[in-house]
């Protein structure tokens, strides 16, 4: 059969016909099949997570029958967030302020944009999240909850949305200029790297394989992009590192590196990490955007 892109499923009315699912279990199973699962892992892994045989098995079933019943159906691209840049632009209009294109690479998709903020944003940025910073923990793929993980030595603590003025500010500005809802981006994540901290190769996407990834994607669904916000700039190291294409992309203070995975796929190239600090510190901001509403 062939594959389905994922922004033509219709979770939730499928829901509406099967009792006892949800849209974000619909949804999994949909992506599980779509990368080749087995029907008879997927029922067990439901079993696992606490899903009774019954819904289990209805749920699945209504999702095997609406991807066969669009087998021969044409398929429609994804909604993807993005800054237009079909005219090759040196500057983007963010509302209240321009911002600089510094560089743009097609695949993976990588953008680097140059004073998103003003050095006084982010040191307000810096000071507002400072008395809330706890030791940075990462999402337990397995349960869906959070956890440490020793590839992740920082601090850091999490902004609701349009917590402070100048939160608000950059929340807008890139709702703007990648022309995606502000109702779909995470709260603002502020992290800081003391000397030796790093964050070793990851992807930011859920593992649609992980049995914990259901219970994820009911806050707003897959994470489509990322990104980084430069808050100050270490003396040494503290780059953030794309291993697959060799780039390297050096802090400055209130640049961002922007990058997209329209699925949750390695095939994206988006296996990336933060250099250790060498010498100095580094801060950074970091925005995560979600297919749906996130809540």
């Amino acid at each position: 059969m062939p594959e389905r892109d994922t922004a033509t499923f219709p979770p939730e009315q499928l829901s509406a016909a099967t009792p006892g699912s949800t849209p974000e279990l619909l949804h999994w199973l949909h992506q599980q099949l779509q990368a080749g699962q087995r029907e008879a892992s997927l029922l067990q892994s439901l079993r696992d997570t606490g899903w009774t045989d019954t819904v289990a098995h209805q749920a699945l079933k209504a999702v095997v029958q609406w991807r066969t019943s669009q087998a021969q159906a044409p398929c429609a691209p994804t909604p993807l967030p993005g800054a237009d840049l079909t005219r090759r632009p040196c500057l983007l209009d963010a509302g209240d302020r321009q911002v600089q294109v510094l560089m743009c690479m097609e695949q993976p998709h990588i953008l680097l944009l140059g004073d998103l903020l003003s050095p006084d944003e982010c040191e307000a940025i810096i000071a507002a999240a400072q008395p809330q910073m706890a030791r940075s923990r990462t999402v337990a793929i397995r349960t869906g909850g959070e956890e440490i993980n020793a590839d992740r030595t920082s601090e850091g603590m999490f902004f609701q949305r349009g917590e402070t003025p100048e939160v608000q500010r950059l929340e807008a500005r890139l709702a703007r200029l990648l022309r995606w809802p502000l109702a779909n981006g995470e709260g603002l994540q502020v992290l800081h790297y003391g000397p030796g901290a790093e964050y070793k190769p990851h992807h930011d996407y859920f593992d649609p394989a992980e049995p914990g990834t259901p219970s994820i994607l009911r806050r707003g669904g897959q994470r489509l992009g990322t990104v980084v916000v430069y808050l100050n700039e270490p003396e040494e190291g503290g780059a953030t590192y794309f291993p697959e294409t060799g780039l390297r992309i050096q802090p400055r203070r209130g640049n961002a590196v922007f990058f997209r995975y329209a699925q949750p796929q390695a095939h994206t190239l988006t296996l990336h990490g933060g250099d250790p600090v060498l010498r100095g510190e580094k801060w950074i901001a970091t925005k995560w955007l979600r297919e749906r509403e996130f809540h």
